[in-house]
């Protein structure tokens, strides 16, 4: 039982969203010296958090923003929504014409009133690994500040494969049998997570790999074709295609899962290891705590191509690919500054030798 100063509150969920929301955009419009009038429109994505007025309309009031502005509220879109936001924020920016120049895009989580409080070992997952977390990107077109930019947004893609009947139940909001509301990660999860995966890919390789491996998995893929599923296509090496890969922190399972799917290497797949290890599962801000980490280990040179890959509820997969424009600084407010010499941790492995005593 809560004792009563203990009871989760609405009020309580505000103040942690405003704690996140408020310092994220205060720190990047300090750095992006963009004031709050020159802001066309505002996307907000929050899971399982979605109050009335909504967390836009929050961000409206607070820094009084114009009244032209467009704003948009997404919400139960899951651990891909901080990638679908950023693609989102692509799509507005070239249907708006001259009008929209700079789109805010704040990617953030509540855990307040989504804590599970039942029995059911499926919904109490989400209570070990689910971390609160936040982040703010300013999106923009306007020439003028491409030179203060860092990353130029190359690729998104986004795929929904909710129309299956696992894929949609992989991840639930529901009750559990004595009326607790929580979110039921299932045993399919995983491997949902692979096939779907497998799908997305054939949609993202032709735009991203380079020519020899597009040729080796489009072979691969005709042949598995005219043998009738006899044959698995090969995986292509997206390492020829990318300096740097931030893989989906749903969870150990799922980063092993990506691993095995795409055949990385411990070295590609260590920024997810480590976020998680740091930070938790922060849904759908989980990447761009990735990015940080890249930006503390000072990893990333201008010219680089940057892929994040992102799962979410429904079951969607997203993905974004980035060229960057500079070279990669660690900045006052990186959440790694206080750690990251820490990382990456080093496991050892102590093994024990039994023998006969003569």
């Amino acid at each position: 039982m809560f004792e009563e100063n203990q009871i989760p509150t609405m009020k309580s969920a505000i103040e942690e969203a405003k704690e996140g929301i408020f310092s994220a955009v205060d720190s990047l419009l300090s750095k992006t010296q963009i004031q709050p009038e020159e802001i066309d429109a505002v996307i907000v994505t929050c899971g399982c958090f979605s109050p009335s007025p909504s967390l836009s309309s929050l961000i409206m009031n607070h820094y009084k923003l114009k009244p032209d502005v467009k704003t948009y509220n997404l919400s139960g879109m899951g651990c891909s929504s901080g990638v679908i936001s950023i693609d989102l924020a692509a799509q507005i920016l070239r249907g708006g014409g001259r009008k929209i120049k700079n789109v805010l895009v704040v990617i953030t989580e509540n855990i307040t009133l989504n804590w599970y409080e039942g029995e059911e070992r499926s919904m109490l997952v989400t209570n070990c690994i689910f971390r609160v977390g936040c982040a703010a990107v300013m999106i923009t077109n306007d020439p003028s500040r491409r030179s203060s930019a860092k990353m130029e947004l190359t690729h998104s893609l986004r795929t929904h494969h909710g129309a299956d009947d696992s894929a949609y139940h992989a991840a639930f909001q529901e009750e559990d049998v004595k009326g607790v509301t929580g979110i039921s990660l299932t045993k399919d999860l995983i491997r949902v997570a692979g096939v779907n995966l497998r799908e997305h890919i054939k949609i993202l390789a032709p735009r991203v790999l380079p020519l020899n491996q597009l040729v080796t998995y489009v072979y691969s893929v005709v042949a598995t074709t005219l043998s009738g599923g006899q044959y698995k296509p090969v995986m292509p090496d997206f390492t020829a295609a990318f300096e740097h890969i931030c893989v989906h922190t749903g969870g150990k399972a799922v980063i092993e899962q990506v691993g095995r799917v795409m055949k990385f290497s411990d070295s590609v797949t260590e920024p997810a290891r480590m976020t998680l290890n740091r930070f938790g599962n922060t849904s759908s801000s989980l990447v761009f705590y990735e990015l940080a980490y890249f930006e503390a280990k000072g990893r990333v040179k201008k010219g680089d191509k940057m892929w994040m890959i992102a799962f979410g509820t429904g079951f969607k997969v997203g993905s974004l690919v980035w060229k960057w424009i500079k070279d990669s600084e660690s900045e006052f407010d990186n959440p790694w500054n206080d750690s990251i010499n820490k990382y990456p941790l080093k496991i050892w492995v102590v093994k024990l030798v039994f023998g006969n005593s003569d």
